[in-house]
């Protein structure tokens, strides 16, 4: 009989040790559940932080009196730690963009639920807020231009923007001739404005998830005619142009910002803008 109940007493306690451990176990996967949870909520979260990546070494700012204003300043940064935070490259320079000033695009950041303008095609505003720098491309033979740190491209006869918003090229920069099917009825034919492309560089607006009719074929270019206002890009004398292609690193992933005054001081802090 006492070898009876010792076994019975021995496995009742193995079962109260195995009950606690299977406890334990779910506690554990009850906090990484939870954790997870978490990280998701803000990962998703509405204002989604500051959009500037932490892989950015390169920033480009262009800030803008007003929303309607069609004259700016740039200024360049550079971020190499975290001491010193964004460091200004070089000096000021005047720019001009969109001539009816800039609406919110399409780019890493979230537009406002209730913000306006908004960029459209045709509405001769720049795109506002933060954007990737792509690959450059331009008139003069790579060789001719010096060591650069960026994807370029030559410009011949058949490099085409489109514009069309019904194509399946829309908002890309293609070679007519390596084109199977060409199905837009409007595009921008880069080699008739060699002066406004003879340095140029592709701001990523509104290339992921394409939104149709969010505005397309958007650059940082040299100015074609002094004083001339664009329709929708970012412009700039050949002379800074060429300057700031020479400096753009794809390793340090270049992001521009382009905001009027009233938003940049509202998410300068937010977004880690520097004083400028």
């Amino acid at each position: 009989m006492n070898s009876t109940a010792e076994t019975i007493r021995d496995q009742n306690r193995m079962m109260l040790r195995q009950s606690g451990k299977l406890r334990m176990m779910l506690w554990i996967l009850l906090i990484v559940i939870v954790g997870a949870i978490m990280v998701i909520m803000f990962l998703l979260r509405d204002d989604r932080g500051n959009p500037i990546p932490v892989s950015s070494r390169q920033l480009i700012i262009v800030r803008t009196p007003s929303w309607t204003a069609s004259k700016g300043i740039m200024q360049c940064f550079e971020h190499r730690d975290n001491n010193t935070g964004w460091v200004p490259v070089g000096q000021k320079v005047n720019i001009i963009l969109g001539r009816n000033g800039m609406g919110w695009g399409e780019g890493l950041h979230r537009i406002p639920g209730s913000s306006v303008p908004i960029k459209r095609e045709g509405d001769g505003k720049s795109p506002a807020g933060v954007f990737r720098l792509g690959a450059a491309f331009g008139f003069p033979a790579i060789e001719d231009i010096g060591n650069l740190k960026i994807p370029y491209r030559s410009v011949n006869e058949f490099l085409e923007c489109v514009d069309d918003v019904e194509s399946r090229y829309y908002n890309q920069l293609v070679a007519k001739d390596r084109i199977e099917s060409v199905d837009w009825n409007s595009s921008e034919r880069i080699h008739r404005a060699p002066n406004a492309y003879h340095y140029s560089v592709v701001v990523e607006h509104n290339t992921v998830d394409t939104q149709k009719g969010a505005g397309s074929c958007i650059f940082l270019h040299c100015v074609s005619v002094r004083g001339d206002s664009t329709a929708g890009c970012t412009t700039l004398s050949r002379a800074e142009m060429g300057n700031i292609l020479r400096w753009l690193d794809s390793d340090d992933d270049p992001i521009l910002v382009q905001l009027p005054e009233t938003e940049y001081i509202r998410l300068k802090d937010k977004w880690g803008l520097p004083e400028f």
